[in-house]
């Protein structure tokens, strides 16, 4: 495994950032602890979840599998850099008693008590804003977040899903007050496919400093060799992927990536990886592997180097915006 510092801090993370969405609702526990003994042996450091993931009327399990991995002992918990996130609502139904969800100072503080229960640990590595609060000013959840790190419970904190502009107003915000030294980290959507993030929120990220955690790095399977998939037989597309193909433009689009991939010799799935690699300001992206052989296949693209001739491939099939401001100014 090769590793980087995460952002301009001095804490080393893996290039690969095991996902856990999966943990619960499609993988039990006993083969999500099985995931993350592998993740660990191949020397994976991050582990990324959030308190909602297990959803509807389980949310928080996912948490609590991590949890019960950590209580086995044997240096699990020293040896993984441990992100969680906060905001969404954790009631069953979905209907949230106030303040109970989002980033108000009273919120921040019983959630992050609430994973600590569930990951039965005493303090958390990064914790992440899951995504934007429009309704609480940035003086207030930094207040908050300094009363924690004195208290020990959280040492770093990221974002997700914020735009380039949250994340210059978060972090001015925070160099102002003094204390914290604001985010390190954004979590954001960003693949072959989806390249938006490239215009505002990689070189927001780069500006201030911050690792780049890209999400759906297979952008739901569509860059996994779907069609290939479905010709031999295999899993069929379903979610955003299955949106995609319907679009006959779209689906032309992703054979041209699969021959082209076809043509290097490389499977689909470990080059779209192997490509979020080679962006400025990567950290490393989120792999959600269901299976022990996913996580396999996702372990090979750290060592897999891609050819300058591919690479062009890629471009021409999936043209990014182009620098920022240049893509839309002119």
């Amino acid at each position: 495994m090769k590793y980087t510092q995460l952002g301009r801090t001095g804490l080393k993370v893996s290039r690969l950032v095991l996902g856990t969405m999966n943990f619960g609702p499609q993988t039990d526990e006993a083969d999500s602890h099985a995931i993350m003994d592998a993740a660990l042996d191949a020397g994976i450091n991050y582990f990324d979840t959030a308190n909602v993931y297990g959803w509807g009327e389980n949310k928080g399990r996912t948490e609590e599998i991590i949890g019960t991995w950590f209580a086995q002992g044997e240096g699990r918990r020293d040896k993984v850099v441990l992100a969680t996130k906060v905001y969404g609502n954790m009631a069953a139904d979905g209907a949230a008693w106030p303040n109970h969800d989002k980033l108000s100072a009273v919120n921040i503080r019983r959630a992050v008590d609430a994973s600590l229960k569930r990951l039965q640990t005493d303090y958390i590595d990064v914790y992440q804003f899951h995504h934007v609060d429009r309704s609480t000013p940035f003086e207030e959840i930094w207040q908050a977040i300094d009363v924690l790190i004195q208290q020990g419970k959280i040492l770093y904190v990221g974002s997700s899903n914020f735009p380039g502009y949250k994340i210059a107003q978060a972090n001015e915000i925070a160099a102002r007050r003094g204390g914290t030294i604001g985010l390190v980290s954004e979590q954001c959507l960003y693949n072959l496919s989806e390249r938006r993030a490239e215009m505002e929120v990689i070189p927001a990220a780069q500006e201030y400093g911050l690792g780049v955690i890209p999400w759906s790095p297979l952008h739901g399977g569509l860059l996994g060799g779907v069609i290939k998939k479905e010709v031999q037989g295999g899993r069929r597309a379903s979610g955003r992927a299955a949106d995609t193909l319907a679009d006959p433009t779209a689906r032309a689009q992703i054979q041209a990536y699969e021959d082209l991939l076809e043509k290097h010799g490389t499977e689909p799935g470990e080059a779209a990886l192997a490509w979020l690699l080679t962006r400025p300001g990567v950290t490393g992206p989120i792999v959600g592997p269901r299976t022990a052989e996913q996580l396999e296949s996702a372990l090979r693209a750290v060592e897999l180097e891609l050819s300058e001739e591919l690479l062009t491939g890629l471009d021409e099939i999936f043209p990014g915006p182009g620098p920022s401001p240049e893509a839309f100014a002119w």
